[in-house]
């Protein structure tokens, strides 16, 4: 009650009210990345909270250097190795925040997803799961050898607005390789454009534009946003029948029109629609202009042969820009976008191309935070993290054989997810 007239009679432009508000500190940008109700113990969402304020204040900085002293270090890592912790309690609070940021703007927003791919050094390939089976050389009698990668994939999908603002993570998904074991020997009987996408790592892409969408909500006003690996009949559908959007660069060469050709057939024959001009930057570094010619044209689409049953033909509009007098010994630039958005002019075209430029800011997410994963100390590579921990007393070798990734892959993968593109 002191406090509450000692509060009052301060008035509120007065020179001890605006001292008071200068001494009192704004909130951490963490607290509204976390939501502590969603953890099985408040005291979990409590420490998920400040560990994720200390990485936050250390951004690229390992978690023993981030939390300073051994005490923190090993609640970290408890944490993280804690069986009552999954990646969902960490990432709702950020969702929730994202739907936040989303719903406080105005204007289209651009999804970004894409794939990005962890492997760790790890005796026992069992705890966490393997990627991927990969080509080691020859050995002294010449005979191939062969080792299967240790690591994890993550899928996630990128809010940003059209000027390139990130606006947070809408969806994110961990998996393993042995999930999908025996898609590969399918492949070998069934033409893969017969096999169903429910079967294939492909329906990534549709679990995360659903669930985003759902988290989302509004969905008139999101566009899909993928490269090459997106360029599934399926995502096309389901866009339409969620009623959002979608722009994709082309990677199959589609049947168009009653079927008796293809899209890049119909757009040999499409007339220019102009001229845009962009500064590209070059192996070297230096930047260089370059001069890109515009099609465009609407085309109707037809599916795969092989679903042609199950899924009807779209009316989408095809995009092509292509580099005019691209020098020698450089590939030249070449995009070909569909989308289901109209284009009437070439304003509009190029506004696409911009839009599908921004696809890149998932990859540097990406990037960064494999970066953070793998700098993490060794705790993701293998790394002995102990080498960069604060000194401890005797008796702490229980958690000093935790350097080869004794936690939780998924939890980790998810903390530094919220920890990235919060803070950036």
């Amino acid at each position: 009650m002191c406090r509450q007239i000692a509060h009052a009679k301060t008035p509120a432009g007065s020179r001890a009210a605006k001292v008071l508000s200068r001494s009192t500190p704004s909130p951490h940008w963490t607290e509204r990345e976390v939501d502590e109700a969603t953890f099985k113990d408040r005291r979990l969402g409590r420490r998920c909270a400040e560990l994720l304020k200390q990485i936050g204040d250390a951004m690229g900085e390992s978690i023993p250097y981030a939390c300073q002293d051994w005490a923190n270090t090993k609640a970290a890592y408890r944490f993280l190795s804690n069986a009552r912790v999954d990646e969902e309690d960490i990432l709702s609070g950020h969702f929730a925040a994202t739907r936040t940021r989303c719903d406080a703007f105005d204007g289209p927003i651009l999804l970004l997803q894409d794939t990005t791919e962890f492997s760790f050094q790890r005796a026992n390939v069992s705890a966490v799961g393997v990627t991927k089976s990969i080509n080691s050389g020859r050995d002294k009698k010449g005979r191939v050898r062969h080792h299967t990668v240790c690591g994890m994939l993550m899928h996630s999908s990128l809010a940003v607005t059209t000027e390139g603002l990130p606006l947070g993570l809408a969806a994110v998904k961990f998996w393993t390789r042995k999930k999908f074991k025996g898609t590969k020997a399918l492949k070998r009987k069934i033409n893969p454009t017969r096999v169903p996408i429910e079967k294939k790592e492909s329906v990534r892409w549709l679990d995360n534009f659903r669930q985003s969408i759902a988290l989302l909500g509004r969905p008139a006003r999101f566009i899909h946003v993928g490269d090459r690996e997106s360029d599934i009949f399926e995502l096309y559908c389901l866009t339409r029948d969620l009623g959002s959007h979608f722009l994709v660069r082309a990677c199959v060469d589609r049947l168009a029109g009653d079927g008796g050709h293809t899209v890049v057939d119909e757009m040999d024959a499409a007339t220019l629609k102009g001229l845009h001009r962009i500064e590209v930057r070059t192996d070297n570094g230096e930047m260089m202009k370059v001069v890109l010619e515009i099609k465009f044209k609407r085309i109707t689409v037809q599916p795969p042969i092989g679903k042609q049953k199950r899924y009807p033909a779209l009316d989408l509009t095809v995009i092509h820009a292509t580099e005019r007098g691209a020098p020698k010994g450089r590939k030249p630039i070449i995009w070909k976008l569909l989308t289901d958005l109209p284009v009437r002019g070439r304003a509009d075209a190029i506004e696409k191309i911009n839009w599908y430029a921004m696809r890149w800011k998932i990859d540097i997410d990406q990037s960064w935070r494999l970066s953070r994963l793998c700098g993490g100390g060794g705790v993701v590579v293998g790394t002995p993290w102990r080498q960069a921990a604060p000194r401890r007393r005797r008796g702490s070798y229980r958690l000093q054989r935790r350097d080869r990734l004794g936690i939780g892959a998924h939890q980790h993968g998810a903390f530094r997810a919220v920890a990235d593109v919060a803070a950036g």
